[in-house]
């Protein structure tokens, strides 16, 4: 499915989180989301973004707008060329953190948005897509 439109932002400093979030909430507007929706899809942007940075040694983040049969949506493909997750499995889980973090940015991210994948090669980085339909 080709997106009506798409950009892509770095995520290499705080800073850039900052600059994500507001995407987000910008794209989520353009496409319709009511302002739970918008709340959502920005929490999962910025938690997404924050482990990009802090887990990944920093990434890439691509908005896309789509719309499909009729609905519209945001899709965000989070990528870093980081150490990879070992255990996926463990990593999703509610309070797992290799961190000082809480352990809920990934299975927290997940429950935020309709869509949610994620890949992972140790040495070679992590792919995190998440998207969001009204």
């Amino acid at each position: 499915m080709p997106a009506l439109k798409d950009e892509m932002l770095p995520i290499r400093a705080d800073s850039d989180i900052v600059l994500v979030r507001q995407a987000a909430r910008s794209w989520s507007i353009d496409a319709g989301f009511s302002l739970v929706e918008q709340t959502k899809m920005v929490t999962a942007a910025s938690e997404l973004a924050r482990n990009t940075l802090v887990y990944g040694g920093g990434g890439t983040v691509r908005l896309e707008a789509l719309e499909e049969n009729g609905r519209r949506g945001l899709r965000l493909t989070f990528e870093d060329r980081g150490p990879g997750i070992p255990d996926l499995e463990l990593a999703l889980r509610d309070g797992f953190s290799t961190g000082t973090g809480l352990g809920l940015g990934l299975s927290g991210s997940r429950r935020l948005v309709n869509e949610f994948s994620i890949e992972s090669q140790r040495g070679e980085g992590t792919r995190v897509v998440i998207a969001r339909w009204r």
